[in-house]
């Protein structure tokens, strides 16, 4: 399941502890992103200047990249109290009434999975970011009342693997909106780099290289790496981490040179085996697989797109030829009559 893979870019239990220690809290820490971390730098001394809070902003993207991370680097720097909370966790309008009321001047709300927000959820949010009013219905029926509340000046970041599944109105609303992706193999190295020296880990350029290179471009999943290479070596009683024993952990871990682990590898078997390479639908993919659709479109699909491995056509998901290369099979005849 997806939960329990070691490249999943889905949040586990260990990495909020994990989080604690080395989440970046400034923007000179914070590595890759560097034209949004230059706007965005931009924008709080504006802001700062100004003695306003920051713009509503919004940060989409695949899971694992930063944006929670980014999300606090933000109230760190304007110096403002952070509240979080997510989409699903605001289920009435009641709920979104207690936490805007609970704000101060300067505050910022953060919303994970803000594509989950309910609608009758989403119609109080408007008011509220717009002219910082909070509309709240007293009693029932004919002796049902509305009374407005002013609100502090306060900021909301957002952020959602999903960008596409908000709607127009609410999107709008954001001053700010950036696309997180995903990072090269170099900056992986020094996220990695930089956590092994405060996880007081020993390791060699050329392990971290290794390491970064089959994270999935993902920084959440370069941190997991790394600690579960860090127990491999520690029972090993090994006091450096070098090439050879992150090779070997890593092959223990069912995880290849480019990152993919089982599952990822099992979905291209099955849709090369089951269906010819393709053309074939995810849905279709999902029942073959025993997965779910939102799984596999949400945290399976968008790495094998990246590298390549798989594509989108008019009538569904395609092996591509570099895919076939990988898991070392002989493609199709007709491959790229597939793929147009």
């Amino acid at each position: 399941m997806a939960q329990d893979r070691i490249v999943t870019a889905k949040e586990k239990t260990e990495d909020k502890t994990l989080d604690l220690t080395l989440r970046p809290r400034n923007l000179k820490e914070f590595v890759g992103q560097e034209k949004i971390k230059e706007n965005l730098s931009v924008f709080m001394r504006a802001a700062k200047q100004r003695k306003e809070p920051i713009e509503h902003a919004l940060l989409y993207g695949p899971p694992g990249i930063g944006k929670t991370t980014l999300a606090h680097i933000i109230a760190n720097e304007m110096g403002a109290n952070i509240r979080v909370t997510s989409g699903p966790a605001i289920e009435r309008a009641g709920d979104l009434g207690s936490i805007l009321t609970n704000l101060e001047d300067g505050d910022i709300l953060f919303i994970d999975e803000i594509h989950r927000l309910p609608r009758t959820v989403e119609e109080v949010l408007y008011p509220s970011m717009e002219e910082f009013l909070l509309d709240i219905v007293v009693g029932k029926g004919p002796a049902a009342r509305t009374l407005r509340l002013e609100l502090p000046r306060f900021s909301i970041i957002g952020a959602t693997t999903r960008a596409s599944l908000l709607s127009a109105p609410l999107r709008d609303r954001f001053g700010i909106t950036y696309r997180l992706d995903f990072y090269a193999d170099g900056d992986v190295g020094k996220i990695i780099s930089r956590s092994a020296r405060i996880l007081g880990i020993v390791i060699t350029d050329d392990a971290v290289k290794e390491i970064a290179k089959r994270a999935r471009r993902t920084p959440r999943v370069a941190n997991r790496l790394l600690k579960r290479v860090r127990d491999f070596a520690q029972v090993e009683s090994l006091s450096k981490i070098n090439l050879d024993v992150a090779n070997e952990s890593l092959k223990r871990l069912e995880i290849d040179n480019l990152g993919l682990d089982l599952i990822d590898r099992r979905i291209l078997e099955t849709v090369i085996e089951k269906f010819n390479g393709g053309p074939v639908g995810v849905g279709t993919i999902a029942a073959a697989t025993s997965e779910e659709r939102d799984t596999i479109e949400e945290i399976y699909e968008p790495f094998l797109l990246q590298v390549g491995f798989l594509a989108r056509t008019p009538r569904g998901r395609v092996v591509t030829e570099s895919a076939y290369r990988h898991l070392g099979v002989k493609p199709p005849a007709d491959l790229q009559s597939k793929l147009i």
